[in-house]
């Protein structure tokens, strides 16, 4: 298996770690806030059988109902959650009332604040009012808003609990507490597991650069070195075509370095800050030409065909000469660099509004599962060795870049073991 398999195998299983534990996170979270939801419905049905039992006792205690046969849920209605009603066939002294329904409450840990009222169906009102404070209460003792009017044939006492639910809330305060941690905690770690994961494909992203860069110049300082070295002998001055062969050499791989370091500082620089695009009127046939003479030795060097389709007359575009020239160079090294017998058609002409620049090639071709990614920074496609041809995934990146900044965009057709196509679309005006 080759490294670069090994590196995609790792990093594909760590990104599904890293889901699954992120949806176990989530199924975590949701799970909590439900049974959160489940204990406030404890907690409320608690209160109100508590609220049920304390107005039983005051029943039992102040004899307000006449006829004993009738059950105790038939004489108590729950009209609204912070509402209950029940009958009073005699309808007691307000002092009276109070005291046992505050005795009652405290009994059954009814620890919140109430207001009650008496409601005479004959007169057609409240009778009375009164509100009644809990010792345990956080809530001063102030005039609540007036009791709701409930339609009943019969007189009744109203009781009113204006906190019923920030009393409840605040029963649930170690759950509440808990809860909130646990999410935090939780959230936390999915943030943390998201941010190790992106630390780790950064890594291996500069690892790959690294092995690539180390590559990419090892063996143009191996060439140099030798030739150096033979041009150091002492017999090389009678030997003028040995001579100029090797310096020749020397001068190819320093050039070689040199151009290899412009890419890299003119990608380091373009990262920082916007491209510093400088448009002119430049001729289309002459920009090919500058282009195609760049890569000359290369293509020289491949044995490599290059046929060239332009449009008859002259085209005037209006770009970055520069930075277009080397938008064209790069597509055309790669050309060569993914081809054994290298045959390239370069097209150019009108369309879409706009001028286009073709470059075709018969290489390995590229999946379409991988065209997502052959414009990112340091991405290279897999092709069996990580190190079995030369560059460092930064050459289609800055091409994007360079069209990018001209308002244009670039396409790509491609089929394994056929070749590929990438056409650069420049807008004419």
């Amino acid at each position: 298996m080759h490294i670069r398999e090994i590196i995609s195998m790792r990093s594909s299983i760590l990104k599904w770690i890293v889901l699954i534990s992120s949806l176990l996170i989530a199924a975590i979270i949701i799970f909590q806030l439900y049974w959160l939801k489940k204990v406030y419905a404890f907690e409320q049905r608690q209160f109100n059988n508590n609220v049920v039992k304390g107005i039983r006792g005051v029943f039992e205690d102040l004899q307000m109902n006449d006829d004993p046969a009738l059950n105790l849920h038939d004489l108590i209605a729950n009209p609204d959650p912070n509402y209950f009603l029940f009958k009073a066939d005699t309808i007691p002294e307000k002092d009276s009332l109070t005291f046992y329904l505050r005795k009652e409450f405290e009994d059954f840990d009814v620890l919140t604040d109430c207001k009650l009222g008496a409601f005479s169906k004959v007169a057609g009102k409240y009778v009375y009012e009164e509100y009644i404070p809990s010792p345990a209460s956080r809530y001063a003792i102030q005039p609540v808003k007036d009791l709701a009017v409930f339609d009943k044939s019969f007189d009744h006492i109203v009781l009113f609990f204006p906190h019923r639910s920030n009393y409840i809330l605040g029963e649930m305060g170690l759950w509440i507490a808990t809860s909130a941690a646990l999410l935090i905690t939780l959230i936390s770690l999915a943030v943390s597991l998201f941010y190790f994961y992106r630390q780790k494909f950064l890594a291996e992203v500069q690892k790959d650069f690294v092995n690539n860069f180390t590559h990419e110049f090892k063996t143009p300082l191996a060439v140099i070195k030798i030739a150096s070295e033979v041009l150091a002998q002492d017999n090389i001055i009678e030997q003028p075509g040995k001579l100029q062969r090797y310096a020749t050499i020397v001068k190819s791989q320093t050039e070689h370095l040199q151009n290899q370091v412009a890419r890299l500082l003119r990608t380091a620089s373009a990262e920082r800050n916007e491209l510093p695009i400088q448009k002119e009127d430049i001729e289309a046939h002459q920009l090919i030409e500058q282009a195609i003479n760049k890569v000359q030795p290369l293509i020289e060097e491949k044995k490599a065909k290059v046929e060239v389709k332009m449009d008859k007359g002259d085209i005037q575009i209006y770009a970055d000469r520069a930075h277009l020239e080397l938008a064209v160079v790069n597509l055309l090294e790669n050309a060569l660099k993914y081809s054994e017998d290298p045959k390239i058609v370069i097209e150019t002409g009108k369309a879409e509004n706009g001028f286009f620049i073709s470059v075709k090639d018969n290489g390995i071709g590229i999946e379409k599962k991988y065209f997502k990614n052959i414009f990112k920074k340091f991405y290279r496609v897999p092709t069996g060795d990580v190190h079995n041809v030369k560059g460092f995934g930064i050459g289609l990146n800055f091409v994007k870049r360079i069209i990018d900044a001209h308002k244009g965009k670039i396409k790509v057709h491609s089929l394994p073991g056929i070749g590929s196509e990438f056409r650069l679309f420049i807008p004419l005006n």
